[in-house]
């Protein structure tokens, strides 16, 4: 089955503004804000959004974020930010989709990760560097993992969630266990699972990151778009 048929354009333009979606609907009871601005928690997820690029919208985020508050800020267009933020980084990202029914792919020894294993996940991370994740990340959505001698060395898990989609991300391996197909398994099982919910999987690449593009390409994922993601940071009293 191909999954884009069940996606109308209007459904698939929810992803352009993905993360304020998730924060509406699936992940309402994680999000921080008011009807202007949300955002996760810092120890979740560093990201905020607005519903619209209003003057009004971009005072309560920097209001939420408070006086010297970075959070990560996606747009489907580039966006010049009101003079209340710094921009302290900005790259493009490959939005991906996977609009197909995923093959079927072996679940023997992979592990439903939870709150015992976060320092393990944690540094996994830090040695392979995917991306943020914070001590509750794992709460967005299923992480899954693979250990070799009762160490975790490869990792991947849901992120963003809305309706009729769901993020894989902190996709990693330990660079001593490369070359095994960990993560192209994790990420295929993980594929399958929100498959069956009737939902697409996507994800989220820089655009300088040729390597994991070609991997998800590989895999059956396709470029949807490009996304922009700023990194944002509230000017504090005083500074110019």
């Amino acid at each position: 089955m191909d999954m884009t048929n069940s996606h109308t354009a209007s459904t698939l333009a929810t992803l352009d503004n993905a993360v304020w979606q998730a924060l509406t609907t699936v992940h309402a009871q994680f999000a921080e804000g008011d009807g202007l601005a949300k955002r996760y928690p810092v120890a979740m997820f560093q990201v905020a959004a607005v519903g619209e690029a209003s003057a009004e919208s971009f005072r309560s985020l920097a209001g939420l974020l408070g006086p010297g508050g970075v959070a990560g800020f996606f747009t489907a267009q580039p966006l010049t930010f009101p003079a209340a933020f710094d921009v302290l980084e900005k790259f493009d990202v490959r939005q991906m989709i996977y609009p197909h029914s995923p093959p079927e792919a072996e679940e023997d020894g992979i592990q439903r990760l939870a709150a015992a294993d976060v320092s393990e996940m944690s540094r996994l991370i830090e040695l392979a560097k995917p991306g943020p994740f914070g001590p509750r990340t794992y709460e967005m959505g299923a992480y899954l993992g693979i250990r070799r001698a009762g160490r975790l060395v490869a990792m991947a898990g849901e992120r963003l969630r809305l309706p009729g989609f769901t993020e894989i991300s902190a996709v990693c391996t330990d660079p001593g266990h490369r070359g095994h197909g960990y993560a192209s398994r994790l990420v295929s099982i993980l594929a399958r699972r929100i498959a069956a919910r009737r939902e697409t999987p996507f994800l989220h690449v820089r655009e300088d990151n040729d390597p994991a593009f070609r991997v998800y390409e590989k895999l059956g994922f396709e470029t949807r778009r490009f996304v922009h993601l700023a990194i944002l940071r509230v000017r504090e009293i005083g500074t110019s």
